[in-house]
């Protein structure tokens, strides 16, 4: 069979899932925090990179049809915090198929999750993501909505490059993602790569580092919010730049390697203002 259209709009079973400090710890180091970010990588004074987000709301996928994994990319991500998170936790999620949209070579299908308090029921995290699959599309659906997208006509208010290491994906995927497209040459070369490439969410990760420590103080609290769009392969040991445009709370952001293509784009996030003192 082709994708199982009858999962849109159906939510899943409640998923219960927990996490340690050793976990955030690990996670850090995945998106590349060294000794300069010792409080989001050791236990001193711990705290969480707000990216770590999508893996707390992460539960076990529904089977979305017969096709070749390999096909599969990350397309697009963004999450909504409703407080800072704690080095250890738990949640309940549920997640819902919300389309699957016809883009010609491919479809494009969507999803979100939202977790909870198990022992409050209060929200900690909604989620939204995209895979496009590729040689999927052309069966006559709705090709899905388009937002818009601008960034100011000025400078950015804010340029940040991080290096990524060529072992980061080998890193990264010790968090829980063991797609071989990360890892394996061979699985890397059948879906057209001539090498492994990174995880979509370790450049999500790194792009997020970039906006906490530039525009939110290098404050957990004040991330409220972030979205992007996936538009290009990174491989391990390219060097990111992030490029920041500030409004208020509201920001804008894109992620290119250093011959200027955009890896992330349509990027958002929202930043809560700094505390009085």
């Amino acid at each position: 069979m082709a994708l199982d259209h009858g999962l849109v709009g159906v939510e899943s079973e409640p998923y219960e899932r927990s996490w340690t400090a050793r976990d955030t710890m690990l996670y850090a180091l995945g998106v590349g925090c060294g000794t300069g970010e010792l409080e989001f990588a050791t236990e001193k004074g711990q705290r969480v990179l707000p990216t770590f987000a999508v893996l707390a709301a992460q539960a076990p996928g529904r089977r979305l049809g017969d096709f070749d994994p390999a096909m599969l990319v990350h397309a697009e991500q963004a999450f909504e915090l409703y407080g800072e998170l704690p080095p250890a936790g738990r949640v309940r999620t549920t997640t819902k198929v919300t389309g699957i949209h016809d883009k010609g070579s491919g479809a494009l299908v969507t999803t979100r999750a939202t977790a909870v308090d198990p022992e409050t029921g209060e929200p900690v995290v909604s989620s939204r993501s995209a895979v496009f699959i590729r040689g999927e599309g052309g069966f006559g659906g709705e090709r899905g909505p388009r937002g818009t997208w601008e960034p100011p006509d000025r400078a950015p208010d804010h340029k940040v490059t991080y290096a990524t290491r060529e072992d980061q994906a080998l890193v990264y995927r010790l968090s829980g993602d063991h797609n071989p497209l990360h890892s394996d040459p061979e699985f890397a070369a059948r879906a057209g790569f001539p090498r492994p490439i990174l995880h979509g969410l370790c450049t999500y990760g790194v792009t997020g580092r970039a906006l906490l420590h530039a525009v939110a103080g290098s404050d957990p609290a004040r991330f409220r919010a972030m979205s992007g769009r996936f538009t290009s392969p990174v491989f391990p040991g390219d060097a990111l730049t992030v490029s920041i445009w500030v409004d208020g709370s509201d920001v804008l952001f894109r992620t290119a390697k250093d011959d200027g293509t955009v890896v992330i784009d349509r990027g958002r996030a929202v930043i809560s203002p700094r505390p009085a003192p």
